[in-house]
């Protein structure tokens, strides 16, 4: 069982930056540990992620202006986002997906709003 809290988000102007945290309780290490996002009236899509190997894997739309990294020291995954527009604008979550098998854990969500 994992379980995760993110923090980081609120309001930022366009090309801004924030960097949100997700603290996992429970070991994560058998996990990819990611970062999806859903906007009103869209469905939730991937938006970064990363192996316990460090393999990333980025959507389109951040490639360039959004990192994803691992802390093992604090059993966290974070998003660093940078260059932020306003089509980022949505409710952020954590997710962990256990590589042995189908569990799948989400965060409670964080929000994004980029505006002037």
């Amino acid at each position: 069982q994992v379980q995760l809290v993110e923090s980081g988000g609120g309001l930022v102007q366009p090309g801004g930056s924030l960097r949100l945290s997700c603290a996992a309780s429970g070991s994560i290490f058998n996990y990819v540990m990611g970062w999806y996002r859903q906007a009103p009236g869209k469905e939730r899509e991937l938006v970064a992620d990363m192996s316990n190997t460090g393999r990333a894997t980025y959507a389109e739309s951040v490639k360039g202006r959004f990192t994803v990294s691992r802390d093992k020291a604090k059993n966290a995954v974070n998003l660093q986002m940078n260059s932020l527009k306003p089509e980022d604008t949505a409710v952020y979550y954590c997710n962990a997906k256990f590589i042995l098998g189908t569990s799948r854990y989400w965060g409670q969500g964080t929000q994004v709003t980029v505006s002037s």
